[in-house]
Order: structure tokens, then C-alpha cells, then sequence
């Protein structure tokens, strides 16, 4: 699926096509949310979930290196050399 599909898909499509072909590849936390990262494709989701419902309000996608900044201290090196 390319990006600007995704950007065209109803709430309940994109949450569906996260869950069911993205690629889960980092978390992080800021202030009252849980972000997931996921790849699709050539491009990068973002799921804002909030903790007090658990439940996705915002999905933030991109298709360039830059963003993945906040992801990258959380990546183990080791685990790339076995």
C-alpha cells in the first residue's frame, strides 16, 4: 500500500491495516501517550495511544529517516552482532 493510500484510509481502516501489515518496530512514551512505531512498505506509522483509554487518537505518517530520531537510542547495536 503505498503512502498516500494510508492517508486516504476511515480510522477503523488504518488501525486494521496497522495492525494486520505494519511491522512493529519501536515504542516510546510522552507525557499521557504510549507511541508505537511501525513500517509499512516504504514508510513509517506513528500510533499515538493514549493511557487512559488505551486507544489510538492519532496516527502520524512519514517516509524519511529524520523522524525516526527519537527511536534510535532505543535500538540495541549488540543484538545486530549476535
Amino acid at each position: 500500500m503505498r503512502l498516500s493510500e494510508f492517508i486516504l484510509l476511515d480510522e477503523q481502516q488504518k488501525k486494521e491495516t496497522v495492525l494486520h501489515l505494519g511491522v512493529l518496530i519501536g515504542k516510546r512514551q510522552q507525557e499521557q501517550h504510549m507511541i508505537f512505531l511501525f513500517q509499512l512498505d516504504y514508510y513509517y506509522i506513528e500510533t499515538w495511544c493514549s493511557f487512559k483509554n488505551r486507544a489510538i487518537q492519532e496516527y502520524r505518517v512519514f517516509d524519511n529517516t529524520t523522524a525516526l530520531s527519537p527511536y534510535l537510542q532505543s535500538i540495541s547495536i549488540n543484538e545486530l552482532f549476535g
